[in-house]
């Protein structure tokens, strides 16, 4: 089966299932799972990073690329996940970050000691640029007591990695080949185009200093260095490289097959559709002209042009997109079949975000005190600094909080949702009694959609391989698209609004096959009205 038949599920390990009650998900939990997966019909497994860290960054500062996290388990309950899903027609995909490690691996230590080896794995520089970090202040820390500086794009604590110097890309390369002969079958590359920076570093005061260091040149250099170097000869493993603030135009760089770089490659302009004056820490409706417009984009030029989109509304890094496109309170089993829809059905590889297959929502936290995310705080004490009231503030980072989507996954009714028998590490969502997985199985409709969903991609080639035209791209309530492949062809269509609407219906597809729909009785004809957040897939 190529990528392109294939689902993806992404599971955040600290919030999947704790089995030793220390409150913290673990690989256990993860393979005690693997039924529930198998039902569900997914392909892999992304796992965000389970290698021993101090956590400033939730793993995402490596102190160790080639070892497992004690609280996560050992390496033999790792290779027993890997068996036991690969048993099951699953494989897994670990997540790379090779941008920077943490302060306390071993290479930055030793760089900290004198050692001029490890020194240059580093971007040290006398003199800082004015960049800044994504998370806020200066891009630039004192290196020790020397009197230089290193940079991290990212937490203080997260050194960025000098990939001009063969030995690090050799390093890293390393690690590949680690993991590749445990028999993982995929990697998400973290930050991935952020590795090429220039030799001469200089400032840049436009949009914090991002262009200077964003999808350079030298990145697909790197890149095609790294397929060669590890997973190039193996036709079964599937990449995906996390790329911020990226162009369509890149994308198709990376992943054309015949460039021999990235199978796929996940953007965000979608998901900045609700930031004031593109700044994140703001609050707005979203702009669905904007979203549409960013899906066309992308869909169109990399179906031109053959490249390959990983599709997704939710991760580890956003809220949950139930809350920021769908009126929930209203229309939530509607909108979340309709939004799965939407990508499901579209060009590229859909990513399934743990619990958005039952529909979990926002934890609506309280207060400050329950939110453990190291962004979220800088957040809300800068929105302080500029002068917000502490209600505002809140109310600002509630809405956009990584933590939103990082709370346990909600699998039955009890204390803490079956997720753990001791205190959890982050608090449950305020929905889990009535929105977890023993009731979804029970008496609830989204995952079955799911299900269906997944299973078409699978069944019909014009899902997986057509190609990708927009349909009505001027509508102000409809995202839709053709998909055609050989002589078939597919209509996609998305009401995005809880007010009805109708469409005049292409000829081709007046008598046309519902593939699937979140409403019943659909009745096609010259003209269809659509009830508020239907989709309808119609093929012929």
């Amino acid at each position: 089966m190529s990528f392109k038949e294939k689902v993806i599920y992404q599971i955040y390990p600290k919030s999947f299932l704790d089995t030793n009650q220390d409150g913290v998900g673990d690989l256990q939990g993860i393979k005690n799972k693997i039924p529930y997966l198998k039902q569900l019909g997914v392909d892999m497994l992304w796992l965000n990073p389970i290698y021993p860290s101090p956590q400033k960054d939730n793993g995402y500062d490596v102190a160790d690329y080639t070892a497992i996290h004690p609280m996560f388990g050992t390496m033999k309950d790792f290779d027993e996940l890997v068996d036991i899903a690969k048993s099951n027609g699953i494989d897994l995909m670990l997540d790379m970050v090779f941008n920077h490690v943490s302060t306390e691996h071993e290479w930055f230590q030793k760089a900290l000691a004198g050692e001029k080896k490890y020194q240059d794995y580093f971007i040290l520089r006398d003199e800082p640029t004015d960049w800044l970090s994504k998370f806020g202040g200066n891009a630039w820390a004192p290196f020790g007591e020397t009197g230089r500086y290193y940079l991290h794009l990212f937490e203080q604590t997260q050194a960025d990695l000098n990939w001009r110097n063969p030995a690090v890309r050799e390093e890293l390369f390393d690690v590949l080949r680690f993991w590749m002969n445990k028999g993982v079958k995929g990697f998400r590359f973290d930050v991935i185009n952020l590795i090429g920076k220039d030799e001469v570093l200089k400032n840049c005061s436009e949009n914090d200093g991002k262009p200077a260091y964003t999808d350079r040149a030298i990145v697909h250099d790197y890149i095609k260095m790294m397929n060669q170097a590890s997973f190039g000869d193996d036709k079964d493993i599937i990449t995906v490289g996390e790329m911020s603030s990226t162009t369509p135009e890149n994308c198709i760089l990376y992943t054309s097959p015949d460039r021999e770089e990235l199978t796929m490659t996940f953007n965000f302009h979608h998901l900045k559709v609700d930031y004031q004056d593109g700044k994140k820490w703001t609050k707005m409706p979203f702009d669905f002209a904007a979203l549409k417009e960013t899906f066309h984009d992308f869909g169109t030029k990399m179906s031109d042009k053959n490249g390959w989109n990983a599709l997704f509304w939710n991760n580890h890094d956003q809220p949950r997109a139930l809350n920021r496109f769908v009126d929930a309170k209203n229309y939530r089993v509607a909108g979340a079949k309709m939004l799965a829809s939407a990508i499901h059905l579209n060009r590229g590889t859909p990513y399934i975000y743990m619990g958005e297959e039952i529909g979990m929502l926002d934890p609506n936290f309280d207060s400050m005190t329950q939110y453990a995310d190291v962004e979220t705080a800088n957040a809300y004490q800068e929105l302080l600094d500029l002068g917000k009231s502490e209600e505002k503030a809140f109310e600002i980072v509630k809405s956009k909080a990584r933590d939103n989507s990082r709370t346990p996954m909600q699998w039955d009714d009890t204390e803490f949702s079956g997720f753990t028998e001791g205190t959890p590490w982050l608090a449950l969502g305020k929905s889990s009694k009535e929105i977890n997985v023993a009731k979804e199985l029970s008496e609830g409709s989204i995952f079955n959609y799911y299900q269906r969903l997944i299973q078409l991609r699978k069944e019909y080639p014009v899902i997986a391989r057509g190609s990708y035209e927009a349909f009505l791209p001027e509508h102000p309530q409809i995202y839709g698209y053709i998909r055609r492949f050989e002589d078939r062809s597919l209509l996609v269509v998305n009401n995005f609004y809880s007010q009805k609407t109708s469409i005049e219906l292409p000829e081709e597809f007046q008598q046309g096959e519902v593939l699937i729909a979140n409403y019943d009785n659909c009745l096609l004809g010259e003209k269809i009205n659509l009830e508020p957040y239907q989709s309808i897939a119609i093929y012929c």
